[in-house]
């Protein structure tokens, strides 16, 4: 793998490398139209043209996609879904079985996975189990925070130092500050930040959007630092379409930056080649397993833009995507838990093999 725009920072000289340059990819399509409810036909665009329109509607259609009309046959449909991704409770010792001689390393995605998803994303609170859960973990197995938030927001929520940060959909990535060293080799802080080059521009959009959808009730600009989440699960859904437009609107003057879905959020992050699967990529690199056959990587979440790091996975024939949810959903993830409280016992269940392979390596001395 090639480090883009990476940081090794020595503590004893303070020394830090200068950043590499990366230059910005071709921005990616729209999401797809959704296949629910399409946009009503009395509601016309104005001022923009059909170009615009259709890009439009597409992004409506995609914003009613992310959260769909339960149906009468949606058991039936778990049923079936659940059998191609079986639970990660219930196939937890094949899990085990396949970490034989290896090295687990965990990663975590943060809303929806270790806490709950709320409306208000500035209390999307993680309960103290699931923190206790989350450090006991990072004893025994290297362990990662991977999400869309900003690094320094994760962080103010789990309140561990002993855990890989990666922020902004893997743009900003520090190591742990304090506890176990899993790495080989040194004891240099990593710091991996390969969209530095578009803070100035990501300030910018920021504050065109509050100001664009500032007359939106419930519309939510977050600034996530290399990437804004424009949040609207508080929004009336008869207000989503001019919230679309409003984004667009700002978006469309920004070429090199891309506007993608979330779960009931809209995400404008820089057009370069990096998500959570790079990230993944580089968190094992740092830890020395870049090449290695003696690592076992569990990623656990809940949104699309985990699904880049389950494909990662699937691709490497390397470790285990799990997906959090309660409905069916397509994904590269080979396991499924259907919400953050599982999430914590499957945690908590790791950790107790662990002990328990560790005090029978004892005895046995």
């Amino acid at each position: 793998m090639t480090n883009q725009n990476v940081i090794i920072s020595d503590p004893r000289s303070g020394f830090d490398s200068s950043l590499l340059s990366l230059s910005p990819a071709v921005p990616g399509p729209l999401p797809q139209p959704g296949r629910f409810i399409a946009v009503p036909a009395k509601r016309s665009f104005k001022n923009i043209d059909s170009t615009d329109a259709a890009r439009i509607t597409a992004l409506l259609d995609s914003m009613r996609a992310s959260s769909p009309t339960r149906r009468s046959s949606e058991t039936e449909n778990l049923n079936s879904w659940i059998v191609h991704h079986p639970s990660a409770l219930n196939m937890f010792d094949e899990i085990i079985n396949s970490s034989k001689g290896k090295q687990i390393v965990v990663f975590l995605d943060y809303d929806g996975t270790l806490s709950p998803i709320v409306d208000d994303p500035d209390k999307a609170f993680m309960t103290c189990e699931m923190r206790e859960a989350v450090r006991n973990t990072s004893k025994y197995f290297p362990t990662a925070i991977v999400s869309g938030r900003c690094r320094a927001k994760v962080f103010n929520f789990v309140k561990l130092s002993e855990l890989y940060y990666a922020g902004s959909h893997g743009m900003d990535i520090k190591a742990p500050v304090k506890g176990r060293n899993y790495r080989k080799g040194n004891n240099q802080t990593v710091l991996c930040q390969p969209a530095r080059e578009f803070l100035p521009m990501i300030s910018e959009v920021y504050k065109s959007l509050v100001e664009k959808t500032k007359s939106i009730p419930g519309a939510k600009v977050e600034n996530n630092k290399f990437c804004l989440s424009v949040h609207f699960r508080r929004v009336e859904e008869k207000r989503w379409t001019e919230l679309a437009e409003q984004v667009k609107s700002v978006t469309k003057e920004y070429p090199t930056l891309r506007l993608t879905q979330g779960r009931k959020v809209l995400e404008i992050r820089p057009s370069i080649k990096w998500d959570k699967g790079n990230a993944l990529e580089f968190l094992l690199e740092s830890l020395g397993y870049a090449n290695s056959n003696d690592v076992l990587p569990i990623y656990i979440g809940d949104d699309r833009t985990d699904e880049d790091a389950f494909k990662v996975l699937r691709d490497r024939g390397q470790g285990f995507g799990i997906l959090v949810s309660k409905s069916p959903k397509e994904t590269n993830a080979t396991y499924s838990l259907q919400e953050p409280l599982e999430v914590m016992y499957f945690l908590n269940r790791l950790v107790e093999w662990k002990q328990s392979s560790l005090q029978q390596k004892y005895q046995k001395k």
